[in-house]
């Protein structure tokens, strides 16, 4: 007779305040077979707010064990077990562990359901102030700062409210880079310490987001960035098509590619900037004291 496989849990967790824990994790935590947490004591300091006890076996499961962890989770719960995954704070999956085990599950037909929690992205999203009906979440954006203009510059012509995690000690260098890449102007929110004592919410435009950063933030942060507006492309004068050009062959991308990819991002014809390409190069030519240009 074929054995009745096991559930496999994910449970959200508080994003700061325990008591924002779903009324469900604390019977869960003490039902669990098995409690898969991202950080062990992270989870016995919130099972000590909860006023909860685990029985089962608690075991780590982290960026840098998920993979090898993953088949011995899988074999618990072919075996009937119940598993309950957290993570330090928030959905598991959600820039967080989880994902692995959740495709294992579903390739082995292993029930997987939810307990719903808090969301650093949902909570940043409707306290940012900017529009909420259609959003992207981007995670985490590449620590380097070509990668990081190079993700940010395949999104610049987005339209719908965008969504990114960052370190403290990146945010000025991202700030930064979204200005250049979005306009210093385009909107957004700081969302920082969610929940939390010293939570705070800053708003504005990029470029005095990048000058308020350069002074030093602490805690977790969620950035909520305005999409792109519908009459973006129509307003940029050649210029400013030059100057994204210029930048993007200052990363390192041929001329022609540079072209192209300024075209699309802001959704005028290929030709409309090669002409403003080739008018500020013939201009730079008859007036070589003018400083930089095209060359």
């Amino acid at each position: 007779m074929v054995g009745v496989t096991g559930t496999l849990v994910l449970a959200g967790t508080p994003i700061g305040d325990t008591a924002d824990a779903p009324p469900r994790l604390a019977a869960e935590l003490e039902r669990a077979d098995v409690v898969a947490a991202e950080d062990t004591r992270r989870l016995r300091r919130l099972t000590q707010a909860l006023g909860v006890h685990t029985t089962g076996r608690v075991v780590s499961y982290f960026e840098g064990n998920e993979s090898a962890r993953t088949p011995e989770l899988v074999e618990a719960l072919e075996g009937g077990a119940r598993v309950l995954l957290v993570t330090d704070a928030g959905m598991p999956s959600v820039s967080d562990p989880g994902y692995r085990l959740v495709a294992a599950c579903v390739e082995k037909d292993i029930k997987v359901t939810a307990v719903p929690g808090p969301s650093a992205v949902l909570t940043a999203l409707a306290l940012s102030g900017l529009p909420v009906d259609r959003f992207c979440f981007e995670g985490f954006l590449p620590r380097k700062a070509g990668e990081r203009l190079g993700r940010l510059r395949e999104v610049a012509g987005e339209r719908r409210t965008l969504v990114y995690f960052e370190a403290p000690h990146r945010l000025d260098d991202t700030l930064a880079a979204m200005a250049e890449v979005f306009g210093a102007e385009r909107r957004a929110a700081v969302c920082r310490e969610l929940t939390k004592t010293y939570e705070e919410v800053k708003r504005g435009p990029l470029k005095d987001l990048a000058v308020w950063a350069a002074e030093g933030v602490r805690g977790e942060i969620t950035v909520v960035v305005e999409g792109a507006p519908e009459s973006g492309p129509a307003d940029l004068d050649a210029a400013e098509l030059v100057r994204r050009v210029q930048v993007r062959e200052e990363a390192g991308e041929r001329r022609k590619e540079a072209i192209a990819a300024v075209a699309v991002e802001t959704g005028l014809p290929k030709r409309e900037v090669f002409d403003a390409v080739v008018a500020a190069k013939n201009a730079a030519r008859q007036s070589p004291a003018d400083g930089k240009g095209l060359s």
